[in-house]
Parts: C-alpha cells; structure tokens; sequence
C-alpha cells in the first residue's frame, strides 16, 4: 500500500514538473512578417537628401532561450531585414560616393540593410499577469547603399556595418485564462550624433498550450530609426515602421 501511495506521489510529482515546465525553462522561436514604410535618406555628409521608398514587406526570425540558472542571462538573437527601394525627383542637391546629384534629377536609390542583435537580459519579473525583462543589445548592422541618376547614368553605392550597443527592455501583460496578453519591446541607444531605436507593441494569442509546445499568434507595430553621423563615411537619418504578423513557438 505504501509503495503504491509512493509510485502515485511521484507520478503526480513528475506530471507537475513537465506541466510547469515553461515556467522554468524554455526556448521561444518565432517569425514575422513586417509591412515596412521606410522614410528618409542617407549621403556622404550631413546634408542627407530625403527619398521616396516603395512600401516593402521585410522579415524578422528570432530564438531565445530562457533558463533557471541564477545570475547567468537569458539570450536571444533576433535577425531582421530593412531592404526598400524607390525613384525620386530631387527637391535639392545632394553628394554620395564622391558624386554630386543635382536637384530636379531623377534618381533611383536602393536599400540592402540587415540587423542582427545578440540580447542579453534577465527576467525581473515573469508571471502571467506582469513579465518585465530587462538586459543590454548589441545590434550588428550591415547595410549597402546604392543611387543611380536616370538621366546621366551617374552611379555611386557605399558599404557600412558596425555593433552598436544598445539598452534593452520587455514588458508585457498577460490576461489569466484567456490567452490573450499585450506587450512592448524596444532597444535604445544616443551617443554623440548617432541615435537607434527599435522598438514595437502588440497584442498576443495563445491558440495552442501544452505540455510540448505553445503557439501564439502576434499583430502589432514595429518602428526602427537609424539616424548615424559618418559611419564608414555614411551619414543616414531613416526611419522604418509599420505593422506586422507573427508566430512564436515556445518549446
């Protein structure tokens, strides 16, 4: 009898564990897909000319992995594209690549811009009402930039990349019983005359939850700024947001 008692404890004891096990440790892996409207421009001096840009929808993969090892940070890594491309009719002139394009000519400029952020960041609180994380970014951005004048077949591209590192934050509210929950997540950086910001807010399903895996839809807006001052001779003030889609798997 008391063995039977004993093999039912820790049956129950085992069942609990793996029920609760999300809450100790888990690996998240999601995707979105990112309505961009991108604003701004770029030169090779402070005086950036402004662009017209398509609408374009850019992508954003991530995974993190949370543990319950004291002290030691939670990681995630999140690697999102920025590409656009558009026609213009300059309103003034402007210099890139050594180039000069006059004003009223006709240019076509491209964006090939990805962003990679390594965060590190621990969980101040994590329950379902109130999650708060808080941690350090450091964003990796790589970008190609590209113009051509119509008229004159007048060319000119640039290179730049760097890690730029950045404060880190996540807030989100949860409704008990509901699947439904709502959250802000953002990374912040100033310094002399550079200033990044990527930041977005959405509202979250829970349409799958089990003792293997949860699924949870996301809508929301997301809005990134890259206003830099002579990185590898590129000067950029540009601004991407929109709204967007996603699904997160949590294991």
């Amino acid at each position: 009898m008391k063995k039977g008692l004993l093999i039912a404890a820790l049956g129950c004891a085992f069942a609990s564990a793996a029920s609760h096990a999300d809450t100790i440790a888990g690996v998240y892996v999601g995707a979105q897909a990112w309505q961009t409207d991108t604003t701004g421009g770029f030169a090779d001096s402070s005086s950036t000319a402004d662009f017209n840009f398509d609408d374009k929808t850019n992508s954003s993969f991530y995974i993190a992995l949370e543990h319950p090892v004291p002290f030691l940070p939670n990681v995630k890594v999140n690697h999102t594209t920025l590409d656009n491309s558009g026609v213009t009719a300059l309103d003034s002139s402007f210099t890139f690549d050594g180039q000069l394009y006059t004003a009223n000519s006709e240019v076509t400029t491209e964006i090939d811009l990805t962003s990679t952020d390594l965060i590190l960041y621990y969980e101040l609180f994590d329950n379902d009402l109130v999650s708060f994380d808080l941690g350090v970014n450091a964003k990796y951005i790589d970008g190609a930039l590209f113009v051509n004048d119509r008229a004159s077949a007048t060319k000119g591209s640039a290179d730049f990349s760097g890690v730029v590192p950045m404060a880190y934050s996540k807030l989100q509210l949860g409704l008990p019983f509901t699947g439904l929950s709502a959250y802000a997540e953002g990374s912040y950086l100033s310094f002399d005359d550079h200033e990044l910001s990527d930041y977005q807010v959405a509202v979250a399903y829970s349409f799958i939850e089990s003792i293997a895996i949860d699924m949870t839809v996301q809508v929301g807006y997301r809005n990134v700024t890259v206003d830099i001052e002579d990185l590898d001779d590129v000067y950029a003030d540009m601004e991407f947001d929109g709204v967007f889609a996603g699904l997160e798997l949590h294991f």
